[in-house]
């Protein structure tokens, strides 16, 4: 008994497991600080101030999604020869791309304030920019520490910073900022991410400014920034519409519902997204190895999700008016339905990384581009129904299509010769 159960955690130890195990570690911790607040949150808030965080929060993820611009992608992908040459231009590309959007969420804040007829909303919109400005400091360390499969540090970083702004969310919440209390944290706790992973790797540019490679790295990003443009506008469009067609009110009652029903599932997610690309780029040369731990990675997903989900889902009449007030009964139909969106989600984005990982792209590209219509129409219809019809459409469109988009892209890859990752000049999209 006793070999069989050491042979059993063996066969499941990985580098893969280890680092979901850091990040994962890391969401619970974050979650439980994440579940304090948006308890406070809930009962000093009222409806009208999560409104407005949500439209601030969602023009400046709309804003950050060209940050994921597959440059981070591209150096943990691309061959040991080429990555000095790209981190230096990767670095001198990232601060021109993020001084030009910090530029563009300044100025967007002023036409979201005339389309959704609250000028409340323009200076926190152009403080959350600010950000961006700190971001190019850290991000080619950031992207080679999960290159080198150092997630542990990622995940201590990640800990500590979101950790830091739940906890000064709540304490600002119960001072009477209002909408303020969710923003702010965000623009404080910045400084933190960039301290620690500066400190934890020593690449340092090296090299004046120079555009020398910019077209490998927008090359190969063009399609990534696509799906990411897609997965933002389909992670925000039910937002939109509710906050467009219904009121402020109904879009505070449903931006809680989505983060009490899917944020410890998405932060999960998350991590397994992060982890899974170095895992199946490092056996990629190795066709037998490459397949195993794809498919290893699936069951990793569905041991971890399909209990969550289950569980969380279930439990959502009893713990919302006993945990955050009464006053968010009405959010439970949709918590419920937002929650059990979640379980086809992780291996859609695995399929995603499988593909990124045989350097296509486009293809995942072309899928999201079919997806994000298919889900558009399913929510103007949905709204008809008020907040309830959308987190049905949300619910179906995720259960009906993404378990064929995982399924498609399992056989096309594995029915066909592994592509080797191009070298320096082939954008290889």
């Amino acid at each position: 008994m006793k070999s069989w159960l050491t042979a059993k955690l063996q066969s499941i130890d990985s580098p893969f497991v280890r680092n979901v195990g850091w990040l994962g570690g890391s969401g619970a911790m974050i979650r439980v600080s994440r579940l304090l607040a948006t308890i406070i949150l809930a009962r000093f808030l009222t409806k009208y101030d999560y409104g407005l965080a949500a439209l601030v929060l969602t023009t400046n993820e709309f804003v950050r999604v060209f940050t994921r611009n597959g440059v981070v992608v591209k150096l943990i992908q691309t061959d040991a020869e080429n990555l000095p040459h790209l981190t230096q231009s990767a670095y001198w590309l990232n601060w021109a791309m993020f001084g030009g959007l910090f530029l563009i969420q300044c100025l967007v804040a002023f036409p979201i304030a005339w389309f959704y007829r609250d000028s409340r909303v323009i200076l926190p919109i152009c403080v959350m920019g600010l950000n961006l400005l700190l971001i190019p400091l850290g991000l080619v360390q950031a992207a080679l520490l999960q290159r080198e499969g150092r997630f542990k540090v990622i995940a201590l970083t990640e800990m500590l910073q979101i950790s830091t702004d739940n906890v000064l969310s709540a304490l600002f919440a119960i001072a009477g900022l209002g909408m303020w209390a969710i923003v702010l944290p965000k623009i404080l706790v910045a400084p933190i991410w960039v301290y620690i992973i500066t400190k934890n790797h020593p690449w340092r540019p090296n090299q004046p400014f120079s555009t020398n490679h910019w077209g490998d790295l927008i090359g190969f990003g063009r399609s990534v920034l696509g799906v990411e443009l897609l997965n933002t506008l389909r992670g925000n469009l039910d937002y939109l519409i509710i906050g467009r067609f219904l009121s402020v009110d109904a879009l505070g009652v449903y931006f809680f519902a989505f983060n009490a029903g899917l944020g410890i599932s998405l932060g999960i997610i998350t991590s397994i997204r992060a982890a899974l690309l170095p895992h199946l780029c490092d056996a990629r040369d190795n066709l037998a190895q490459f397949k195993a731990r794809y498919f290893s990675s699936l069951k990793t997903v569905a041991a971890v999700i399909f209990p969550l989900v289950i569980l969380q889902a279930s439990l959502a009449p009893f713990y919302v008016p006993l945990v955050f007030g009464e006053k968010w009964i009405p959010a439970i139909p949709i918590l419920i339905l937002i929650c059990l969106s979640a379980l086809p989600r992780p291996f859609a984005d695995s399929a995603s990384q499988l593909l990124l990982a045989i350097n296509k792209p486009q293809l995942d590209l072309a899928w999201n581009l079919i997806f994000t219509a298919l889900f558009t129409l399913a929510l103007l219809l949905g709204v008809q129904w008020q907040s309830l019809g959308v987190a049905w459409a949300v619910l179906l469109t995720h259960w009906l299509c993404l378990p064929l988009f995982t399924l498609w892209v399992s056989r096309y890859v594995f029915r066909q010769k592994i592509q080797s990752p191009p070298k320096l000049g082939d954008s290889g999209a």
